[in-house]
């Protein structure tokens, strides 16, 4: 977030960027280019809530990150300030024009703004790259569109939540450009995985906003508070063979782990969708199903190859 702000002028982009997928990294690549081009610092100007929980709540999306893994992604791309910006029922009444003369013209003196083509802002969604073109021009800034269309696809968020929700690991992927990544606190479960199954997990609480992956077995890469990486196999279901209709749950065994996560953040990369969620004939026909599932884990992890700079962003593909 933005800390320690002073006047100073800058090239900004606008956008919610939810999960910073290829199109955004394209946008933000001309954000960070024409930064450097003027001498001057970037910015990203984003919301929290997503607008559409304010505008329109029951249609709004679930988010593919947190806000903190938004501003460390946008960070990792090489934007020197994000400025998360709370968005409610007054900043969706403010008139397009007035967010550009308070935030753009007074907050940040803006010489330079980039925004992608289809972008809306203000109340009625009246700011539009045309309007704001125009008012740019009356205030002393220059307005660049930018397409989110790479290699003949228009890439978007919804596109991605769409595959996340049908498991399909490879395909939300290719959209984003990075890996999946779920963060939260590990919370107590009812210990059954341990006590019971022999395979102990950490139980995820997650932001109520955050989208999961659709339910089944995942190959999986956690990251320790030591900054260690270790091989997991991720649970995503309501653990039909013990409960009938249960609460869906995010539950990781850390392959081969020994020690207490409770109140931990762990993060968490989805590398592979394994298997659906099933029911077996007994427990201890799933218990031979587990340990299959946790050295095909293990197997796959051994290709991955996770980024030295940050603990978020892996480039897509990124295996050895």
């Amino acid at each position: 977030m933005l800390k320690n702000h002073t006047p100073e002028p800058s090239v900004v982009a606008i956008g919610v960027f939810d999960g910073v997928h290829r199109g955004h990294q394209m946008l933000i690549s001309k954000l960070v280019e024409a930064a450097r081009a003027r001498n001057i610092r970037s910015v990203v100007v984003t919301f929290d809530p997503h607008p559409a929980t304010v505008l329109a709540p029951h249609a709004a999306p679930q988010l593919i990150e947190t806000v903190r893994q938004r501003c460390e992604h946008l960070r990792y791309l090489g934007v020197d300030e994000v400025l998360v910006l709370p968005f409610d029922v007054t900043a969706s009444q403010e008139e397009a024009v007035d967010f550009v003369d308070r935030v753009l013209v007074n907050l940040l003196r803006s010489a330079h703004v980039v925004i992608g083509e289809d972008f809306r802002f203000g109340r009625e969604r009246f700011g539009d790259v045309r309007r704001l073109t125009q008012w740019g021009g009356e205030r002393g800034f220059s307005v660049e569109s930018v397409s989110l269309v790479g290699d003949g696809e228009r890439f978007s968020s919804t596109a991605v939540r769409a595959a996340l929700s049908r498991g399909d690991i490879a395909e939300a992927e290719r959209i984003l450009g990075h890996a999946v990544v779920l963060e939260g606190s590990v919370i107590h479960g009812d210990a059954r995985g341990g006590a019971e199954l022999g395979f102990p997990t950490a139980n995820l609480e997650l932001a109520s906003t955050q989208i999961i992956p659709g339910t089944g077995i995942y190959a999986g890469a956690s990251c320790l508070p030591s900054g260690e990486w270790m091989a997991s196999a991720i649970s995503v279901g309501t653990r039909p063979q013990f409960y009938d209709g249960g609460e869906l749950l995010v539950e990781v065994f850390v392959v081969n782990f020994s020690g207490n996560l409770y109140g931990e953040e762990l993060r968490t990369v989805f590398l592979e969708r394994l298997r659906g969620e099933m029911t077996f004939p007994s427990v201890d026909e799933l218990v031979e199903q587990m340990s299959r599932d946790v050295g095909q884990a293990t197997l796959i992890f051994e290709e991955f190859s996770p980024s030295e700079e940050t603990l978020l962003a892996f480039p897509f593909g990124q295996r050895r």
